[in-house]
């Protein structure tokens, strides 16, 4: 296999060239795209002229548009920055992007509001090379960045897994005497606890108790997860009894957090407990409490209860998270249950929920095989057809059913289409392709895409190890789990339990394989 992944990331102090480039290429026997590149160079030196609104803008005007007329009347500066901010907030980065570049023709700057309307902009669809770069034109001009502007970077780094950058721009923050405020140490805690790095997350904690920082519900709720990710679920729910006695009401998160925890552990009927005295609590479950429980009884081979929470989820008037149709699907279909599926899509359909009966429609087909929508392809122009815009959350799910079928060059496929819409892949795809190739059999493959995100900066997390330690199980290379298990632990990760029980598999074989010999 042909891997190669062309991106340069910089956070230096030097200036960096105004066009950064990212392209994703897999040598799979298929047709590939060709390279998408992110540019900020316009050649173009003519003026800027006005032009007219759009038939959308006319009707919901979000800011005021400048572009009013055909007079021809040249935009000064200072419009061009108000047009830029205008764009970041109703989240049409394109056209903000646009504008830069036309306003960089006529030999001026973004002001420092824009650069961080900008930078938030791009971070929060994942855009980070821009953001980057973006960044470092902004230091360049002496700007001083704010810790909103700081907090944005990080959270667009370590969305994707790049952990390094967000090590660097922490760095910059300490010396340019910027302190981290209560929505850095989540967002770092928030990273940390989802990646399986165990000791960083209680350096967060540590510093935030060191800084007078109070815990608040998101930060329990984080140490629950942690604490059931690591084995310790006793100690997660005794943990509630710590809250209670600051005075801190329990909220949906942390309910949702220990909904999880027992559900991951078997304890359902205590699931069921935590989530009856939550409504009589008035907390309003939420897509993650309906989530939790739904794919925990189908875990458990409960799918009655499964269903029965589906549909009540939908009674409360919640849109269907995709990841639960996966979850039912998947295990309806291993069961035959097909009858079962259909009964659910027309029920969506009755309840006027068309765009989401696409979706169950297009999953249902991918695991069916059916083969309307074995084209990653196919599927992407079905949702565009509904008026889907296609997010970072949704290539995730479609990637990961095809994954699940085996299906390698179509989950590749959806990568590609991915960052044709302008998203860059990051770690969660990464993890995905991982899974797809250690299901198809290729644990060669799935080797290298470790290694291409090692060798690219990205960060793997627990995740990423425990599944490739699933692809050399599968493939019945036991001898190379050990090596994997100790990279993990050796990278910072802290094993979970799955890592652990498929540890202790692969030792055990190679016991009996010893003994035998």
């Amino acid at each position: 296999m042909k891997f190669t992944w062309e991106c340069m990331m910089h956070l230096t102090s030097s200036a960096p060239p105004l066009t950064h480039g990212s392209f994703f290429r897999l040598g799979l026997n298929q047709s590939h795209l060709k390279p998408l590149r992110c540019s900020r160079t316009d050649n173009n030196n003519s003026r800027v002229k006005q032009v007219a609104l759009t038939e959308s803008n006319k009707k919901t005007p979000i800011f005021k548009y400048p572009f009013g007329s055909n007079s021809g009347q040249e935009l000064s500066a200072e419009l061009h920055n108000q047009t830029i901010q205008g764009f970041c907030k109703i989240g049409d980065v394109d056209k903000a992007m646009k504008l830069v570049a036309q306003l960089e023709a006529l030999g001026f700057h973004p002001n420092s509001i824009s650069y961080c309307f900008l930078i938030e902009s791009l971070g929060s669809v994942g855009r980070t090379l821009e953001a980057d770069a973006l960044f470092q034109e902004m230091m360049c001009r002496r700007f001083k960045p704010r810790i909103r502007l700081f907090n944005a970077l990080l959270k667009g780094f370590l969305r994707k897994g790049l952990l390094g950058l967000a090590v660097k721009v922490l760095v910059v923050m300490d010396q340019m005497g910027v302190c981290k405020n209560q929505e850095t140490h989540e967002i770092l805690l928030d990273y940390y606890v989802n990646a399986g790095r165990l000791e960083d997350t209680w350096m967060v904690v540590n510093e935030m108790k060191k800084n007078g920082i109070p815990l608040n519900s998101f930060v329990y709720s984080k140490v629950i997860c942690l604490y059931r990710d690591n084995g310790m679920w006793r100690k997660a729910i005794g943990l509630v009894e710590e809250i209670r006695e600051k005075g801190i009401s329990l909220d949906r998160q942390i309910y949702n957090s220990i909904i999880d925890t027992f559900g991951k552990y078997g304890e359902l009927g205590e699931a069921l407990e935590v989530f009856e005295k939550m409504k009589q609590e008035s907390v309003r479950p939420d897509i993650t409490t309906w989530n939790s429980l739904i794919r925990w009884h189908c875990k458990a081979g409960d799918l009655t209860m499964a269903l029965e929470l589906f549909t009540e989820m939908q009674e409360q008037g919640l849109y269907p998270d995709p990841k639960i149709f996966m979850s039912l699907i998947s295990r309806l279909g291993e069961l035959g249950k097909w009858n079962v599926i259909k009964k659910n899509f027309e029920n969506m359909k009755c309840r006027g929920r068309q765009e989401v009966g696409t979706i169950y429609a297009i999953l249902v087909d991918i695991y069916g095989q059916y083969g309307r929508f074995q084209d990653a392809e196919n599927c992407i122009s079905a949702l565009k057809s509904e008026g889907f815009v296609p997010s970072a959350s949704m290539f995730c799910v479609l990637a990961n059913a095809y994954a699940q079928q085996g299906f390698c060059e179509q989950t590749v496929k959806v990568l590609q289409l991915m960052e044709a819409e302008g998203i860059e892949p990051n770690i969660i795809m990464l993890n995905v392709l991982i899974n797809a190739f250690g299901i198809a059999g290729r644990h060669e493959e799935a080797l290298s895409i470790y290694q291409h995100i090692r060798e690219n900066d990205i960060s793997p997390d627990v995740v990423t190890y425990s599944t490739l330690m699933k692809a050399f199980i599968r493939a019945k290379k036991f001898d190379k789990v050990p090596e994997i298990y100790e990279e993990m632990e050796s990278y910072g990760c802290t094993p979970d339990r799955k890592a652990r029980q498929m540890l202790q598999t692969a030792l055990m074989v190679l016991e009996q394989r010893h003994c035998k010999y």
